[in-house]
Order: structure tokens, then C-alpha cells, then sequence
């Protein structure tokens, strides 16, 4: 399939599970528990004692009834066995919870650790078209229903070995006592089954629509800025309802079913002990059976209705689980069109004429690459046919007009993408040839759209190294013109920022991104449009910083403000996907009208007003 056509279908199967077979709805599930097979074991095992002690209250209580009370023998002999039993279940059922609940949470935990892991390593492509909502309802309710499933699993083991252990008694006993206490179990699976197959879809449709209502919920808080900006709180309230009121109509649907299958499953246990009392009643009126027998028949029905019940309950958690499994192997059944190479080469590390301080030539070649689109829009490539070579050491400035490619050549160079002909090489190696760590850690990049983390402004620095040192921070910081303001903060370094990073000003925040990139150390700098949100006023003092971050290392500035232009060695116009003309930026600006017709274009009023500070760009709006 397509490299397009497969992205295409990944992105419709997220959000239409029909659209994709999934290969083993348990296989995923029962990969996990064999890691945890020996305590799971253990607590199979501690079930059994607990069914031990609970089948010998029924069976001790017969004999103090027969033997103790009606014989007279050894009656506090008695009392005190029934004692010892339910001592014996009271222990082992803590002991049992505590295991199910332990491994429920460590399955949970592993199958958390996975998806997330499979999430970050899929293509930006994929992100570019999932909802977040989605992922991150897939990382928690839906983990959530495995782990109750979990739960479960033992203790339905034991209640199963307990039913067991008591079917065989009641029929050593009394056969046909045991027939009518034992004759709705055939129903009760009958029930069961229905209530499975009804459940499914309703449980599956619940967790679809909890997905949905967590994207509203996402957006709205991300966005808030927007929201309120444009006073559509009232809109984003309307659209919540809406999806609150699908999550309550497929709620009631699915307690409806419930509630119809449920009491029914509940129900005919106590058939089988209202015919156990009126028979066994007359049989021991008639001397046919013991006061004792009785009540022992009487005490293991009565024992079958809540192991009865927690199976009607597992059947339930098991639909949960299957909807959960289904909708989680959804994605991690797609494969990431961007990884490593099976057998990745390293960048050189310098020798002979070239030192490694001087790495970072960076190439590309007759490339071809546009985003993708719906079939009803007619796109054709953001680049075509781009050709550009940049000496190690060198600095690049892009310029174009918007949708010119500019921040396509920054995605393409550290392999957000891949590139449909052509190739990128940085150091004479394609950057397909290289890991995706190796490759990444050899480029700083600082986007339009700058993300900080929920972090202190120390943590938000050192990102790409967390151990650097405090110097090593404040020299990074001092570069990029944003040592100053961290100092002025209530905890200077130590200032712990709000979401996104949102508690600081749009130039703040960029600064603070610059540093990050700064400590990276990469051989290449690519700064896309990294100043955008400064106030012209202050840009002076981070170019300044800048141009000395990009002495001696290979740089590309993506940029809008002339001032921010003139800091590179060469200035390329881009035009229709390919580079039109090249060279200083006095020489362009005297010689050629196009490039003073994008500047022009540039610094037009409502051109600045280029931050958007709701969240993140589709691709190809920026491009």
C-alpha cells in the first residue's frame, strides 16, 4: 500500500474501529498476564484456600447441627471449627483481593507504558489527523476497564473452583436435591450469553463516546484563549452538552440491558432455594434427611448466588475489556512510517581536515514532498524539486511567501516526514540512513509554535540533557537573551511555569526555547521563525545572542523580520516549492524585485500576526 493511501486508512481506522480487522482482540491482553503469569498463579492458589474455607462453613455447620446439637456431642468443638473456617475465607479473602488488585494495576501499568511508548514513536503524519481526546481515552478509561477486567480474574478462578466444590458435594448428598437447587445454572448461562452479546456494542459505544467528550474537553481547556478571545464560551458549552448528552442516551441504553438481564441472572439462584426448602422440608418431616443436610443445602445455595452474581458482573467487565482491547490494538496496530533504519550508519565524527566542531554540511537534493489532503482538495507538492546545499558552519536564511515551504524544509530535515523524491543528507549521510535518536540530537530546532512543559524553567532548558549543571543552564539562558527576565521571576530558575508555558509573555517563552535549543548542542541550529513573538524593541537583543550562537555552526533561520534575515551568511527565496534566487541580503534587496516584493509583503500590518497561541498548526498552514 501507498506510503498516502496507508496513513489515509490508519487515520480513518482511529476513528472508525470497523474499518480495520483487528488481528487478536485478546492476544494483547494475554501477552501481558504470561508476564505475570507466577503471581497470578499465587493468586489463583490463595483463591483455592479461600474456597477451602468457605465450603467447610456449610459442611461444619451439618455436623454441629447433627453431631453437636441434636447428639449432644462435642457442640463447642464445632463452634469453634466454623470459627477457625471463617477465620480461614476472612484471611484468604483479603489475601486474594490484594493479589487481583495488584496485578490488575501492574497490567495496567505495563499496557499504559506500552501504548504510550507506541503513541510517541508513530509519525507526525499520524498525529497530524488523531484526536487527542481519542488517545488520551484510550490511555485511561479504557485502560482502566482492562484493569477491572483483571481484577476479576482470579477471583472468578476461585469463585468457579468454589461452585465446582459445591455442585459435587450437594450431589454426593441428595441428587435430586441437588438437581432443583442446581437447575437454573443452565439458564443463567443462557442469560449470560445474551446479556454478552447485548452488552458489547453498548459498552463499546460508551467508550466512544467518553473519547469524543474528552477531545471537547481538550480543546476547550488548549484552546481557552481562543474561546475566550472570541466569546464562544457559549458555543464550546453547547458543544459539551451535546456530547455529555450522548455519553448519558448510550449510558441508559446500556443500564437498560442491565437492568433486564441482570435481575434475571440474580433471581433464579433463589428458585433453586425455595425448591430446596419445600422438598428437602417434607424429606426431613419424613426421616429421609437430616435437619443438618438440610440446612447444609440450604447455606451452599444461598453460597452460589454471590459467585453467581460476580460471574454476571465478569461477563460485563470481560464486554468492557473486549471494546477497550479492541479500541487500543487500533493503535497500536499502526505502524509508524517514519523509524529507524534496520541497519542505521552514524554521522562522522570529524577527522583529517574536517575537526568535529566543524560537522553539520547539510544537503538537499531535487526534493519532492507535499501533505497530505482529503481527496476533494487538489494539492500539489509544497516542494518541488528544492535543491539546496549548505557548507558545515554556513547559515541559511529561507524566505518566501506563506505556503512557499519554508518550515517544510526544517520537518523534512530532522525526518517529521519523508520525502517523496530526492533526498536530505546531513555530513554526506541521508538522513533516512540514520537513527532517529542520532539524527535528532544532532538538530536543535526552535518552532513558531513554542511548547513549554508544565516544568520549572530550569527543567524547560535543560530538556534535551535534565543533568546539566546550573552553569551550563544560565550560559545557554544568557545566550538567548532570557537570563534577565528568569531572574526577575518569583523563583528565577526554580519558577515553576504554567501549562504550555503560558504564565510567561509569547517572547518570554520563545527565549526560553532558543536556551533550550542552545544546551542541545547540535551541529545544525534551525530557527523557525523563532522570534515571531518578540517585541521588535527587544529583538535586537536576542539577535545579538543569536549571532553569536550561530558563529561557526550550521544554521538555518526561517524568519520574517529583515533585521532577522541579515544574520545569515546567504538568504534563499523560495518560490513555487524551489529555490528562485540566492545570496546576501543586500545583494537580493538591490537586485532582486521578487525578494523586495515578499519582504514588503512581510512586514505588512496583519503579516506579524503570526502567533497563535491556542495550540499547535496543522501541517502544510505553516509550511
Amino acid at each position: 500500500m501507498p506510503t498516502a493511501e496507508r496513513t489515509a486508512h490508519a487515520a480513518a481506522t482511529m476513528s472508525d474501529p470497523s474499518g480495520q480487522p483487528v488481528a487478536s482482540k485478546w492476544g494483547l491482553l494475554w501477552e501481558t498476564l504470561r508476564a505475570q503469569r507466577r503471581n497470578l498463579i499465587i493468586g489463583t492458589l490463595v483463591g483455592l484456600f479461600w474456597t477451602i474455607g468457605k465450603v467447610a462453613s456449610p459442611l461444619l455447620i451439618r455436623f454441629g447441627i447433627d453431631r453437636g446439637i441434636r447428639d449432644g456431642d462435642l457442640l463447642w468443638l464445632w463452634a469453634g471449627l466454623i470459627a477457625v473456617a471463617g477465620i480461614v475465607a476472612g484471611t484468604f479473602t483479603a489475601i486474594r483481593r490484594f493479589f487481583a488488585f495488584r496485578e490488575a494495576r501492574w497490567t495496567e501499568t505495563r499496557l499504559r507504558e506500552r501504548l504510550f511508548s507506541h503513541i510517541m514513536s508513530l509519525h507526525i503524519g499520524y498525529h497530524d489527523r488523531a484526536q487527542t481526546g481519542q488517545l488520551m481515552s484510550r490511555s485511561s478509561s479504557d485502560l482502566n476497564s482492562i484493569q477491572m477486567f483483571v481484577v476479576m480474574i482470579p477471583i472468578t478462578l476461585s469463585n468457579l473452583a468454589m461452585i465446582s466444590a459445591v455442585v459435587v458435594i450437594l450431589l454426593i448428598t441428595d441428587w435430586f436435591l441437588a438437581i432443583l437447587a442446581l437447575i437454573s445454572l443452565p439458564l443463567i448461562q443462557v442469560l449470560g450469553g445474551r446479556f454478552s452479546k447485548a452488552i458489547h456494542p453498548a459498552a463499546l459505544a460508551i467508550q466512544r463516546e467518553q473519547a469524543e467528550l474528552a477531545t471537547v474537553v481538550e480543546e476547550s481547556v488548549g484552546g481557552v484563549r481562543v474561546v475566550k478571545g472570541f466569546g464562544a464560551e457559549r458555543g464550546r458549552a453547547a458543544k459539551l452538552y451535546t456530547a455529555a448528552g450522548d455519553i448519558r442516551d448510550v449510558s441508559v441504553n446500556a443500564a437498560r440491558i442491565r437492568a433486564k438481564y441482570l435481575p434475571a441472572i440474580e433471581l433464579l439462584p433463589q428458585i433453586g432455594l425455595i425448591a430446596v426448602l419445600w422438598f428437602g422440608g417434607n424429606r426431613v418431616i419424613d426421616g429421609d434427611l437430616t435437619l443438618g443436610q438440610l440446612v447444609q443445602f440450604n447455606v451452599f445455595v444461598a453460597l452460589l448466588v454471590q459467585p453467581l452474581r460476580m460471574i454476571g458482573m465478569t461477563i460485563a467487565f470481560a464486554q468492557r475489556a473486549a471494546a477497550a482491547l479492541q479500541r487500543i490494538n487500533e493503535v497500536l496496530d499502526v505502524d509508524s512510517q517514519i523509524s529507524d533504519p534496520d541497519d542505521p550508519v552514524k554521522l562522522p565524527t570529524g577527522g583529517g581536515d574536517q575537526p568535529a566542531d566543524r560537522m553539520g554540511a547539510v544537503s538537499f537534493a531535487d526534493v519532492t514532498f507535499g501533505y497530505e489532503a482529503p481527496e476533494t482538495v487538489d494539492s500539489g507538492p509544497v516542494l518541488d524539486g528544492f535543491t539546496l546545499d549548505m557548507t558545515a558552519g554556513e547559515s541559511v536564511a529561507i524566505v518566501g511567501a506563506t505556503g512557499s515551504g519554508k518550515s517544510t524544509v526544517a520537518r523534512l530535515l530532522v525526518r517529521f516526514y519523508d520525502v517523496e523524491s530526492g533526498s536530505v543528507k546531513i555530513d554526506g549521510v541521508d538522513v533516512r540512513d540514520l537513527s532517529l535518536h542520532e539524527l535528532r540530537r544532532a538538530i536543535g530546532i526552535v518552532f513558531e509554535d513554542t511548547l513549554l512543559f508544565h516544568d520549572t524553567v530550569r527543567a524547560n532548558i535543560a530538556f534535551a540533557h535534565p543533568d546539566a549543571d546550573v552553569a551550563t543552564v544560565e550560559r545557554a539562558a544568557r545566550l538567548a537573551g532570557a537570563h534577565d527576565f528568569v531572574m526577575g521571576l518569583p523563583d528565577a530558575y526554580d519558577t515553576m511555569l504554567g501549562e504550555r508555558g503560558f504564565s510567561l509573555s509569547g517572547g518570554q517563552r520563545q527565549r526560553i526555547a532558543i536556551a533550550r535549543a542552545i544546551l542541545a548542542d547540535p551541529r545544525i541550529l534551525v530557527l523557525d521563525d523563532a522570534t515571531s513573538a518578540v517585541d521588535p524593541s527587544k529583538e535586537h537583543e536576542i539577535r545579538s545572542a543569536m549571532a553569536t550562537v550561530m558563529d561557526g555552526r550550521t544554521t538555518i533561520v526561517i524568519a520574517h523580520r529583515p533585521g532577522t534575515i541579515a544574520l545569515a551568511d546567504t538568504v534563499v527565496l523560495l518560490e513555487g516549492g524551489r529555490v528562485v534566487a540566492s545570496g546576501p541580503h543586500d545583494q537580493l534587496l538591490a537586485d532582486e524585485p521578487r525578494y523586495r516584493d515578499v519582504l514588503a509583503a512581510m512586514e505588512a500590518p496583519d503579516a506579524d500576526a503570526t502567533t497563535d497561541t491556542s495550540g499547535s498548526v496543522p501541517a502544510g498552514d505553516s509550511a
